[in-house]
């Protein structure tokens, strides 16, 4: 319907009658979209704190990783360090046989006491002094 019309005799009514309606609805719709607005804006917030409450947790979990990890280095060292072999303390007589070994003389029972040459390594000897006896 238009503003005016030209066939009625209370033209001006019927305008301010339109306008009357025409003004309810735009202040309903405005209200209608404060509505949402604030729906909108309360949503909003309920994201933000809930990324802050995620952001949060993230940072202490990333904490919490980070030393995690520094202790399982901390004990992947000390069980490597556990399963080192260690080698048992040399008796007297296996020291001695190491000394003259390293003299340059076989300690081995085929070529014992003859000299080595140039010091060349003996698998015998070597044998004699560090390997397992049991």
């Amino acid at each position: 319907m238009a503003w005016y019309d030209i066939n009625s005799m209370n033209g001006t009514e019927i305008r301010a009658g339109e306008k009357q309606m025409d003004r309810k609805l735009l202040y309903d719709n405005f209200a209608q979209f404060e509505e949402d607005t604030a729906l909108s804006l309360e949503r909003l917030r309920n994201l933000k704190s809930d990324v802050e409450k995620l952001m949060e947790e993230n940072t202490a979990l990333h904490i919490e990783n980070q030393y995690l990890r520094e202790r399982l280095d901390e004990l992947e060292k000390q069980n490597a360090k556990e399963l080192e072999p260690t080698s048992p303390e040399m008796t007297k007589s296996r020291l001695n046989l190491e000394k003259i070994y390293e003299e340059g003389f076989h300690v081995c029972n085929l070529f014992y006491g003859s000299r080595r040459v140039e010091d060349e390594p003996c698998a015998f000897c070597l044998d004699v002094i560090y390997g397992e006896r049991k």
